[in-house]
């Protein structure tokens, strides 16, 4: 039954009797439950399933989000994410301190970014390992950015297939260790009165933070919620971010954050829910058709994508043409079809 929170007698002597249970929204590859326990205490129990996958997928997803809990976990005073309670492997099933939600606040990003370096800086070069690098754009990305173009008749310069094969290797994650979450995306970020604290590290991996720092300006590209933040309120929360790493690492971030933008932009995945993820080619659909995901489309979600690269590569030294390329692809998408609509202010941002 799916109200059954599937505790072993190990899981029973570790934590204790489940009393009450809630079977809460979650997505197709898991359960979860809020569990109140004999003892009265409050437990998350989430259980990684199939979900369309293989057992050895599940597998790994389960390691996965395991692994990056409990990295996270080491954050010092300030928590990050629910504290990892117990385990069972072979059932796929981890219960989770339970994180009460504060709910709706119109000021919310500030918090958001604090908690997102302090999850960033918990990993260094001595966790190599512990978690999958992040996995990024590649050539096929690169090239399939190019090919659109060339469908929607615009011009491509010269020197932009160089521009993007120096991208992809400024965004080799290989040389950075920071603790990714994979889909810092509102619904997996919980507001408490100490801080915010994420959840759902299934995407877990190690690399640049400025991947998810990114996601202000390119609207949150995981996400079915995109979003656009422009103007004082995007300068608060990079700056908030940055301070928080300095104050943590004593170092600048490293990397630019015009490459992590423009790497979100040329992939294609990016465009749609992970369950469609590595299916198709998907700015090939562009042209043809436009695919919402939320309550935004694809193609209003890549011309935001577009505006943004070249808006921050006007003066690059190293994606000038890219930029260029990006202006003229966004002005063709908004002529050819000029009901497209800018992405919604994050005050519309959904609450759960």
């Amino acid at each position: 039954m799916l109200n059954r929170v599937p505790f072993d007698e190990a899981l029973l002597s570790t934590v204790g009797t489940p009393k009450e249970t809630k079977l809460l929204d979650s997505s197709p590859r898991s359960r979860v439950w809020r569990v109140r326990l004999a003892d009265q205490r409050l437990v998350i129990v989430k259980q990684i399933t199939d979900g369309g996958d293989t057992s050895a997928d599940a597998n790994t997803r389960f390691a996965r989000e395991v692994a990056g809990l409990r990295l996270a976990g080491r954050a010092a005073g300030l928590a990050v994410a629910p504290a990892v309670l117990a385990t069972d492997p072979s059932s796929r099933v981890m219960v989770l301190e339970f994180v009460g939600d504060l709910g709706r606040t119109d000021d919310w990003m500030p918090g958001y970014a604090e908690s997102l370096a302090r999850l960033h800086a918990l990993t260094g070069p001595a966790d190599a390992g512990a978690l999958p690098v992040w996995s990024g754009p590649t050539a096929d990305d690169a090239e399939s950015f190019l090919t659109l173009a060339r469908a929607l008749d615009v011009a491509v310069p010269s020197t932009v297939p160089d521009e993007l094969g120096g991208l992809l290797e400024r965004l080799d994650p290989s040389p950075h260790h920071a603790l990714l979450h994979g889909d810092p995306c509102p619904g997996n970020d919980l507001r408490t009165a100490d801080g915010v604290r994420f959840v759902d590290f299934e995407r877990a991996s190690l690399g640049n933070g400025l991947i998810e720092l990114a996601y202000f300006r390119i609207g949150f590209p995981t996400c079915w919620c995109a979003m656009s933040v422009t103007a004082a309120p995007l300068t608060e929360v990079e700056d908030v971010y940055r301070t928080t790493w300095r104050g943590l690492t004593g170092k600048d971030v490293p990397g630019d954050l015009a490459d992590a933008c423009a790497g979100w932009l040329i992939q294609g995945d990016a465009l749609v829910e992970r369950a469609h993820r590595g299916t198709v080619d998907q700015l090939a659909r562009v042209p043809a058709e436009d695919f919402e995901w939320g309550y935004v489309s694809a193609r209003e979600r890549l011309v935001h994508r577009l505006g943004v690269v070249a808006d921050m590569t006007r003066d690059h030294d190293h994606l000038h043409a890219v930029g260029r390329l990006s202006s003229a692809l966004a002005d063709r998408l908004l002529e050819r079809w000029p009901k497209l609509r800018p992405l919604p202010a994050p005050d519309a941002r959904p609450w759960y």
